[in-house]
């Protein structure tokens, strides 16, 4: 049997910190209700404390939805804890994910104390968390560069405080897959009490690892992937929540599955974009523009013939209705007939090399020959079926 990954996204806490992607509580709320048809798990709906408006949106997403768990961020601080438990006292499932810095770096030069201060408030934190959701999730800030020993003995004091769930952040995005992986099994094998709770995946993007490190977890014994849509956040960005579902779906040897309604993606990756005003890159994986175009004339004869000949994803399984045949100088002869058919035009072979000749003309003139430079290319070798 496939073993179930929870699908984590943060897109309303740790994804709106990029700079000048605010959202206003109703924004919020659309994008929450988005993610909970999509199938996610959790929400982060945000970090309750840090703002007034911060905590009405996360009382207001969790009085929109009912079925994902409402989570809200805290510091391993009491009046964070608290305010955090009050905004969540509407949610239907509730969450405080609440945490502290485990790695040298964090431990001496950010926080100023001594490992065994971090221990303590670990502890404390937990416990007070517990007080107000029976949902806590512990996240050990920084865990990509941390001793892996002092670590583990964070997370068993988390587990004892009552943790549901530890969250292990490769914060800088520093680890390669093997070495991120490495930990997680490290974890997963030598916390005494791991049993009781759920090891989480937290990964940033800054060295472009994000998804093969949230992979390279789950196949160690992570079983909660925390992600965004379209991989926005902070810096480079977090892990990309459809290009991880993606991963699972189509590699299900694997043994992974997830709840997400996979056709949903593309439809919420456009809202994500537009509410936080962040165009998607092009080329970016799963719901990018270009995801699904094909401008070699190479690549274009083998998916006109097979779409799998260049397309391991069926397009319409991310809720994209077709794949792309984009027209340019590299396009050839089986790109032009597929669109001219298209437009209603059966060439012949002689009739195609005329217009193929005409429109390498045009081709090299633009970056893509559209609709209205091919009508006349075609209407000057045959007559078509219709206008």
């Amino acid at each position: 049997m496939a073993a179930r990954i929870q699908i984590f996204d943060t897109t309303l806490r740790d994804g709106e910190q990029v700079p000048g992607c605010k959202l206003n509580t109703p924004q919020k709320v659309e994008i929450a209700i988005a993610l909970e048809q999509l199938g996610v798990d959790v929400i982060e709906a945000g970090f309750p404390v840090s703002s007034p408006g911060d905590f009405k949106a996360v009382q207001a997403v969790a009085l929109a939805v009912s079925e994902p768990t409402i989570c809200g961020l805290t510091r391993a601080v009491e009046n964070d804890i608290k305010v955090a438990g009050e905004a969540l006292k509407v949610a239907k499932r509730a969450r405080i994910h609440t945490g502290i810095g485990v790695s040298e770096m964090h431990v001496k030069y950010k926080l100023r104390t001594t490992p065994e201060k971090i221990m303590e408030r670990t502890a404390a934190a937990v416990k007070y968390a517990k007080s107000f959701v029976e949902d806590v999730e512990f996240y050990a800030e920084d865990a990509g560069r941390a001793d892996n020993e002092f670590l583990a003995r964070v997370l068993e004091i988390a587990i004892k405080a009552g943790a549901t769930v530890l969250n292990i952040p490769d914060t800088t995005g520093y680890c390669l897959p093997e070495q991120y992986g490495a930990k997680i099994k490290y974890l997963y094998e030598n916390v005494r009490g791991i049993e009781k709770a759920i090891l989480s995946t937290h990964c940033h993007n800054d060295l472009g690892l994000a998804t093969a490190n949230s992979i390279a977890g789950i196949m160690h014994g992570a079983r909660q992937i925390e992600c965004t849509i379209n991989g926005i956040g902070e810096r480079a960005g977090n892990t990309s929540l459809e290009e991880c579902v993606m991963i699972m779906r189509q590699h299900s040897d694997l043994g992974y599955t997830t709840g997400i309604n996979t056709r949903l993606l593309n439809p919420v990756s456009q809202l994500v974009s537009e509410k936080m005003g962040v165009v998607v890159q092009p080329n970016k994986a799963i719901v990018g523009a270009n995801a699904f175009a094909h401008s070699s004339g190479i690549h274009q004869d083998g998916v006109i013939k097979k779409r799998e000949t260049y397309e391991i994803i069926n397009p319409l399984e991310v809720g994209v209705d077709h794949s792309k045949i984009v027209l340019t100088a590299r396009s050839g002869r089986a790109a032009l007939a597929y669109r001219a058919k298209k437009l209603g035009f059966d060439l012949t072979k002689d009739q195609l090399d005329v217009a193929y000749a005409s429109f390498l003309n045009v081709a090299d003139k633009m970056k893509e020959v559209e609709r209205d430079h091919l009508l006349p290319i075609f209407e000057g070798c045959v007559t078509p079926h219709y206008a």
